[in-house]
């Protein structure tokens, strides 16, 4: 049975005026008549202040009476027979003083109960305060599975839109770097081909005389007057070199597409120097000033990754690195292997880090950049694709001098 099934009444104040029949209560009404007719040898009557009989009976007209206080009032009488004054008066005294000691009982009973009561409703309060928090538990507990697999949806939707922003942003900062680099062979190209174009109409015209002149001498004379050995020589360059620059276009393009699937879940079992040297091939144009320089590639093991995130956190590297070089100057890219893993070192020669700055450098949105100009996620997003890889990353610097990151990645196993 719960506590909720007890109901406490409510108690009168303790210290409240008391009647007779209340003081006369716990005390024993035989005994308390036959004690007071032994000590004054006569009948004796108490009766509450409004003269009903509380003990007792009636006594005759010829009785005597006397009052009965409390605190100065009269709570009642006390009649007996035919006594003298002093006896009555005392009997009187004996009563007044067993119902003082009543009345202190009374009081401290009853100030006991109204504490008991209070704690009472206190204990019932809390234990009402457990029941509804008990049931919200329950409830809560109920809801919890599908509540945590909400919360996984949201934190992986967050997650990748993360990635994508983020990889939006890089992308944005190579497009005037990605942009120069196609140009570059676009725009021989364009000479090329408008040279090849006049080399074609001189050959035509070349083509035309052949037909109408029979004179060989005239022929030769017209061959040297426009320079056909030098425009076949030229025109046979000219083609290597626009078939060159087409590879290049197409190497930049297969680059960037590789880059460009991020989003892939698939884990695909790759050669990491390839992966590496790809992310090195798109930032290498972005500025001239900052040479990307490849101080070896050992023969690593394979390794199983998602190839779009793994480039993806590569390229935020490599840009970060970018960014650190004011001024000229280099990035040097290493593959190693030690204890059954790869390590990709990235040291640039750019400023370099303070030991604060360096404490906060994979803090989510920590930036050092102008506001509007880094939106400080990159590290966080590449150590998050770092360690979603089993991986580990790390990052050394001091100001003046560089700043050196290495990422280490499990080879994969069969």
């Amino acid at each position: 049975m719960g506590l909720e099934s007890f109901k406490s009444e409510p108690l009168p104040a303790f210290d409240r005026e008391m009647s007779m029949e209340e003081l006369l209560a716990g005390i024993d009404h035989d005994k308390l008549r036959g004690t007071l007719a032994s000590l004054l040898g006569v009948p004796v009557c108490l009766l509450n202040e409004d003269e009903d009989v509380v003990l007792g009976y009636k006594l005759g007209p010829s009785c005597k009476r006397a009052p009965i206080h409390s605190d100065m009032e009269i709570i009642g009488y006390l009649e007996a027979g035919e006594i003298d004054d002093e006896a009555l008066e005392s009997a009187v005294c004996f009563i007044e003083l067993l119902l003082k000691n009543s009345e202190r009982y009374l009081m401290a009973s009853n100030l006991h109960l109204q504490a008991v009561n209070e704690d009472f409703e206190k204990l019932k309060k809390k234990h009402e305060a457990l029941v509804e928090s008990e049931g919200r538990y329950k409830e809560l507990s109920e809801n919890l599975e599908q509540r945590v697999q909400e919360q996984v949806k949201t934190i992986d939707l967050a997650r990748r839109q993360i990635y994508q922003s983020e990889k939006l942003a890089s992308v944005g900062q190579l497009a005037a770097g990605v942009a120069h680099e196609i140009n570059n062979p676009i725009g021989f190209m364009r000479s090329n081909l408008n040279t090849a174009q006049s080399y074609l109409e001189k050959l035509t015209v070349f083509s035309e005389k052949l037909v109408e002149e029979n004179n060989e001498r005239d022929l030769l004379r017209i061959w040297n007057e426009m320079e056909l050995d030098y425009v076949i020589k030229d025109f046979n360059e000219m083609m290597e070199e626009t078939i060159d620059g087409a590879v290049r276009i197409a190497k930049i393009v297969s680059d960037l597409k590789g880059f460009s699937n991020v989003d892939a879940n698939e884990e695909e079992v790759i050669d990491i120097n390839q992966c590496v040297r790809r992310v090195c091939d798109i930032v290498s144009g972005k500025d001239e000033r900052h040479a990307v320089q490849i101080r070896g590639f050992e023969g690593c093991p394979p390794v199983r990754c998602r190839v779009g995130e793994l480039g993806q956190a590569l390229l935020n590297i490599l840009l970060n690195a970018e960014q650190a070089i004011k001024g000229s100057g280099n990035i040097y890219v290493q593959t190693s292997c030690e204890d059954d893993r790869i390590c990709i070192s990235i040291v640039d020669t750019g400023v370099g880090m303070t030991n604060e700055v360096l404490e906060r450098a994979f803090e989510p949105f920590f930036t050092t950049r102008d506001v509007g100009k880094g939106a400080g996620l990159g590290l966080t997003v590449s150590r998050d694709i770092v360690q979603s890889h089993d991986g580990e990353i790390s990052i050394e610097s001091e100001v003046g001098n560089g700043t050196t990151v290495k990422v280490w990645l499990p080879v994969a196993k069969d």
